[in-house]
């Protein structure tokens, strides 16, 4: 299967950030993808005041659009994350899409870790405007089955392994990872949940400025099981692309089969009280 990851630029304008996405999902259906994957918050990344505002339904202009072109392209589409409008009283969501080439829903996941971090002197606090999710994702893409997750679930390797369990063969990734924890963490991790749960990571990233403080590493990834790089997105607005070749993931994990090797009968959740 050909994928491809899409790296933008993303800012407050919602027509500016559809257009250079379209753009780039029809570059990469036409170079050969059969899955693209769009990054963290690609119709719209600002503010939490601004997201809010400018959130969405699942049935928004946006995805509505996202859906459109995965039926007019014939391609499975992730859909990165947007923020998803809350019922009312209720906060967003940060929400990502699979879609599938009929132009239909096929998962829907709400990112579940909330980026509550200072990072580069800046404090980043999510959960002021959007609301965890509560349910580990995963749907098929074919024979093939994706794992969903959103830029700092990439920290919490217990979905990486939850969704590798449930059949997971890729795990997307979609980010706007920031360039202070970019530059050391950012390949390192992808790498490290590829290698660990034998699949293949796709990791679309947001790359440089955006409003108010946003600063994104870029450097969007693919990763095979073995840990290996198959593509790095240079600093811009691009796509990359690789072969993901599953009868070689086949051979790792019957070579080194780690995930066959484990134990789960010897592991259990420490009780929180333990440690107080």
């Amino acid at each position: 299967m050909r994928v491809a990851a899409v790296q933008l630029n993303s800012n407050g304008d919602k027509d500016r950030n559809l257009a250079a996405a379209e753009r780039l999902v029809r570059a990469a259906a036409a170079d050969g993808a059969e899955l693209v994957a769009l990054p963290e918050k690609w119709n719209l990344l600002c503010g939490g005041e601004e997201l809010v505002a400018g959130a969405e339904p699942l049935d928004g202009p946006s995805l509505t659009a996202a859906r459109g072109w995965a039926r007019e392209l014939e391609i499975h589409l992730l859909a990165g994350s947007i923020s998803e409008r809350g019922l009312d009283g209720e906060k967003a969501s940060n929400t990502s899409v699979l879609v599938g080439p009929g132009g239909e829903d096929l998962a829907v996941y709400r990112k579940i870790h909330m980026f509550d971090v200072d990072a580069g002197g800046i404090s980043y606090r999510e959960s002021e405007f959007e609301r965890a999710g509560e349910e580990a994702v995963a749907a098929s893409i074919g024979e093939p089955t994706l794992g969903l997750t959103v830029c700092y679930d990439l920290r919490f390797p217990e979905l990486f392994r939850i969704l590798a369990l449930r059949g997971a063969r890729v795990i997307g990734v979609p980010s706007a990872f920031t360039l202070a924890t970019g530059r050391d963490h950012w390949e390192v991790l992808l790498r490290a949940r590829a290698i660990e749960n034998q699949l293949f990571v796709l990791a679309p990233n947001q790359w440089g400025e955006a409003p108010p403080h946003y600063s994104s590493f870029g450097r969007s990834l693919i990763v095979d099981p073995w840990g290996v790089v198959l593509a790095t997105a240079p600093d811009g607005v691009c796509f990359v692309a690789a072969e993901l070749d599953f009868a070689a993931q086949d051979r790792v994990r019957e070579s080194l089969p780690s995930l066959a090797n484990r134990q789960p009968d010897a592991y259990a959740w420490p009780d929180p009280t333990e440690s107080r």
